[in-house]
């Protein structure tokens, strides 16, 4: 059998000791001979200090982008910090906006109370609307278990609203007074005279409702508070309705017409105060 050759091997001690006493050699070489060396390091020089100096510049580009990588990632921290903080900041400003409205009406609500206090009044949130822009007919969050009856005056803002005409144990319909269908006996505050408020929902557009059968004789001007009148079966006498503009005589030249710009805001309706008491009950009281 043939014998194998044994491999050629070198201990890792061996090749420490060799390299210590290369290094120590040339060590002593470059102190003894230094002026013999001085050309070889000029020309190692010439080589190496370009190659350090690409060195130099990689890392001082690398350092660099790692800086900006660095202050990038910070911004992009602190951006989402204040993105955060933007956010809550919006979110607690609305907050503060919807309680200050909701103050305001209830404020509205209150004053409104104190101007007609002969009245028993509960006040409701509208629930619910009709699909066009205008509250004409809405539902409101009260009913029978609160004491309501159909035709129990609705009221808001500076003055009347319309008439509940259907009633549930939680829930109401009311009828504005903009509804086509509405149809009201009002009064001239100052003048007393009679005349017929009707719901105009196309003319509503412009502000405006009608006012029809006012009297010939009526002194009355432009800007003059309406009133429900005490001969209304059913609306309660002296509740603002609004207020008159562009009189004129109507076409069979028997009466005169006009427009009247109603005392609540039709397009924003939240909360409402409904009189408990009906025209009827109070007649049969005072008598």
């Amino acid at each position: 059998m043939r014998r194998r050759t044994p491999k050629f091997s070198v201990q890792p001690r061996t090749v420490l000791k060799a390299c210590t006493v290369v290094c120590l050699a040339l060590i002593i070489v470059s102190f003894r001979f230094s002026s013999v060396m001085s050309p070889v390091k000029t020309g190692i020089g010439y080589v190496i200090s370009p190659m350090q100096k690409g060195i130099n510049s990689v890392g001082t580009s690398i350092s660099r982008q790692l800086d900006k990588l660095k202050s990038m990632n910070e911004l992009l921290e602190k951006n989402a910090e204040l993105e955060k903080q933007n956010a809550d900041l919006k979110m607690q400003n609305n907050i503060l906006v919807q309680e200050k409205y909701e103050l305001d009406s209830l404020r509205a609500l209150y004053e409104l109370d104190q101007k007609y206090s002969d009245y028993k009044k509960v006040a409701a949130r509208v629930i619910s609307k009709d699909t066009n822009s205008f509250y004409s007919v809405f539902t409101i969050d009260k009913g029978t278990d609160d004491g309501l009856t159909v035709d129990m005056n609705v009221m808001a803002g500076n003055g009347l609203v319309g008439i509940i005409t259907e009633v549930g144990k939680n829930y109401a319909k009311v009828r504005s007074i903009i509804d086509d269908a509405s149809y009201v006996s009002g009064m001239f505050l100052k003048t007393s005279d009679n005349c017929d408020v009707k719901g105009d929902l196309e003319l509503l557009d412009e502000g405006y409702i009608r006012v029809e059968s006012i009297s010939m004789n009526a002194e009355v001007e432009d800007n003059y508070e309406v009133v429900t009148s005490n001969i209304s079966d059913k609306y309660l006498p002296g509740i603002l309705i609004g207020y008159i503009s562009n009189i004129e005589v109507d076409s069979s030249n028997m009466s005169k017409v006009a427009y009247l710009r109603p005392a609540v805001d039709f397009e924003h309706l939240e909360e409402v105060l409904i009189i408990t008491e009906l025209k009827e009950q109070l007649q049969k009281n005072d008598e």
